[in-house]
């Protein structure tokens, strides 16, 4: 017997979409999404892809506001959906929105179990906020259980009293054969491709938003200080967006020798390229709850230089296996990791089959398998040191 159950998640994330529709294939739920909203101009540029929806959904009314410091989400109809919907289980996406203390509420009132979907890990730059810290603590101590996406999201809800037994692991996972075969059809014309682009023959690649906090800035100084030669060999492709762009490529310019580009964002579709024609991706990021990147870059048979303080470190890169992880804002140490992949291809190409081999594991299917256990799990609410 299926179980009625109703994700409450931010916006339609072409990212979340082959998650929630490896989901909607499991019997042993009935899935009902509830999206707060169906983008975030402000922050993203992607594409929503409806078209590829197969599980029933609806986006609430919502409006952004900025408020004291902070970027607020707030919709109407919240509880008449839940009503609507009448789930016997709910999968709230965080805690951070108005919408998830009104759904979990509706859920206590109802006697419906609440399974909190929560990312946060030791790293996370929220940490140290005591607003957010009493949040956080209030929210926890109401969910009946938890789905993380890996080792670093069960440890910390571990720091906070969480009981392991009800603390259920769903990899964080992207559709892998989407890339996998986008970057397969990308290497087969690549010339052709590395012209049209104006990409390198080799180089590092970054893709994300251009904010301080994901590292680019210590990327860019990085491969500034990289030997000349070695420059001249391999450039810097920098793929994204954001509020520093101006001043990165104002000091990329400065860098006498070398290759630095900035093609602009990328959709989903046009990012296997680049993946592709890539050495290796580098993510040096401050604070990171997974790093979805290193999904798509590992699917696309790439090495990794990976930040520990991503979300994603402990479960994705294995340390001289598939990749080299380094202390975030540690330039010294991302000099050498780009030294020795770029200048060891044997290595390299041993860490790509690597990532390609551990990256498997992280699927969509696996995805929905772990919420499935926890969906099915009859245990009565948590309880907290």
């Amino acid at each position: 017997m299926s179980r009625r159950l109703v994700l409450l998640t931010e916006i339609i994330s072409p990212y979340r979409i082959p998650l929630f529709n490896a989901l909607a294939k499991r019997s042993e739920v009935a899935l009902h999404v509830i999206f707060l909203s169906e983008t975030d101009p402000s922050l993203r540029q992607w594409q929503v892809y409806k078209d590829e929806i197969r599980f029933s959904y609806e986006v609430l009314p919502s409006v952004r506001k900025r408020m004291a410091g902070f970027n607020l989400l707030l919709n109407r109809r919240v509880a008449r959906a839940l009503d609507h919907a009448s789930p016997e289980v709910i999968l709230c996406g965080g805690y951070s929105y108005v919408a998830s203390w009104r759904t979990m509420f509706w859920a206590k009132s109802h006697g419906v179990p609440l399974i909190l979907w929560s990312e946060s890990n030791a790293q996370d730059a929220r940490r140290g906020h005591s607003l957010v810290e009493f949040l956080k603590r209030a929210f926890l101590k109401r969910c009946d259980r938890f789905v993380v996406p890996g080792r670093s999201a069960r440890s910390y809800l571990s720091s906070h009293g969480v009981q392991d037994k009800v603390i259920y692991t769903a990899p964080n996972a992207v559709d892998n054969d989407l890339f996998a075969k986008a970057a397969e059809l990308a290497c087969n014309d690549a010339l052709a491709l590395r012209q049209r682009l104006q990409l390198p023959g080799r180089y590092f690649l970054f893709v994300g938003r251009f904010v301080a906090e994901k590292g680019v800035f210590e990327l860019l100084s990085a491969y500034a200080k990289l030997d000349e030669r070695l420059r001249a060999e391999i450039g810097l492709v920098l793929v994204g967006d954001g509020a520093a762009k101006p001043t990165l490529q104002g000091l990329a310019a400065n860098i006498a020798s070398g290759h630095v580009i900035f093609p602009g964002f990328a959709q989903r579709e046009q990012l296997p390229v680049y993946y592709a024609l890539a050495d290796m991706l580098i993510l040096p990021t401050y604070t990171d709850t997974w790093g979805l990147v290193v999904n798509e870059g590992m699917a696309c048979g790439l090495p990794v230089i990976l930040s520990r303080a991503a979300g994603c470190a402990e479960d994705l890169v294995e340390e001289n296996w598939n990749g080299v992880l380094i202390p975030p804002k540690n330039e010294s140490a991302l000099v050498a990791a780009m030294e020795r992949l770029a200048t060891q291809n044997d290595v390299r190409l041993q860490m790509a089959a690597n990532s390609r081999q551990r990256i498997a594991r992280y699927s969509p299917e696996e995805w929905a398998n772990g919420v499935v256990r926890a969906v099915g799990n009859n245990q009565g609410a948590t309880t907290h040191d």
